[in-house]
């Protein structure tokens, strides 16, 4: 199998939403160098700079306006080896863990959510902040950082402590992590990178905000899965119309028995806030069998 069909594979596949996060951002990085390669030899760097202006987020709004993508554009795009290195290696350890049990459906809304926080917020400081006033014309942002710490952030807010084994350290609470990373972007929000350290900000409270709403009931991602699904049916082939009859299947209890099992094996809310919270006081490795199929029977229903 080739790479195209190794992607195409990859696409198709139901429940893989985080392998699609990181190949959409790989995809991007790749086509970037060799872009940059040939323009650079050809037409001159000036035309990739061109480029890049069509993808990155710029700080001042007329910019915004006339290339609104780009609001979405700049968080799957990077230059560096090491900052996509570090922000898809964090996205898979965490994204991994928030997907195991609210689902690959709540992950893609926190990545898009997280990316347009960090934006806004990087935005709105260039344009209301007196010490980004001279900045404000030249500046735009590129890089899933604000994103990536949406998800760092959320886990930890859901699972602080879980642990992870670093090198040289041992195994470290991910709360800690978290909290490592957010007050490392807090002491870069005056430097060279002071844009992208808010956005990650911006992230961070989105990923803490998403869990606290989410486990009183309310999910934060509904207007970006009924965007995504909205864009998604357009390109969705409608199958034929098929009329079929189907006698009644006759049970003890006078019901259909398939739909009376589904309803008994379908967790309520009810039963997973009540798995939430205990996970957010005790940790994730504190849950019995039976809490932890009913997660991951509310994670495949979502």
């Amino acid at each position: 199998m080739g790479i195209i069909e190794d992607i195409k594979y990859a696409f198709r596949q139901p429940n893989n939403t985080l392998k699609q996060l990181i190949l959409i951002n790989v995809i991007v990085f790749v086509t970037l160098i060799v872009l940059r390669l040939l323009l650079t030899y050809t037409l001159g760097p000036e035309v990739y700079h061109k480029l890049m202006s069509y993808i990155a987020l710029p700080a001042y709004p007329p910019a915004l306006l006339v290339k609104p993508w780009t609001l979405i554009s700049y968080f799957f795009t990077h230059e560096g080896f090491l900052h996509i290195i570090f922000n898809m290696l964090n996205l898979y350890w965490f994204g991994q863990l928030l997907r195991e049990y609210l689902g690959d459906r709540r992950l893609l809304s926190l990545y898009v959510l997280g990316g347009l926080a960090g934006g806004v917020l990087y935005i709105l400081f260039y344009n209301f902040i007196p010490y980004f006033a001279d900045r404000v014309f030249a500046s735009s942002m590129i890089g899933a950082s604000a994103s990536v710490l949406a998800v760092v952030v959320a886990a930890a807010t859901l699972l602080p402590n879980y642990t992870f084994s670093l090198i040289l350290i041992g195994p470290v609470r991910i709360k800690y992590i978290a909290l490592f990373l957010v007050v490392l972007s807090m002491s870069g929000a005056v430097g060279d990178n002071a844009g992208g350290n808010i956005a990650h900000l911006g992230g961070a409270l989105i990923g803490w905000l998403f869990v606290k709403q989410l486990q009183r009931g309310n999910d934060m991602g509904r207007p970006v899965h009924a965007v995504l699904g909205f864009f998604s049916g357009l390109f969705k082939r409608r199958e034929k119309l098929k009329v079929t009859h189907r006698q009644p299947v006759s049970t003890t209890n006078g019901s259909f028995g398939g739909r009376n099992s589904y309803a008994a094996g379908t967790p309520s809310q009810h039963e997973i806030d009540r798995i939430l919270d205990k996970i957010s006081s005790s940790g994730y490795e504190s849950l019995s069998k039976e809490e932890k199929q009913k997660l991951f029977q509310a994670s495949q229903k979502d």
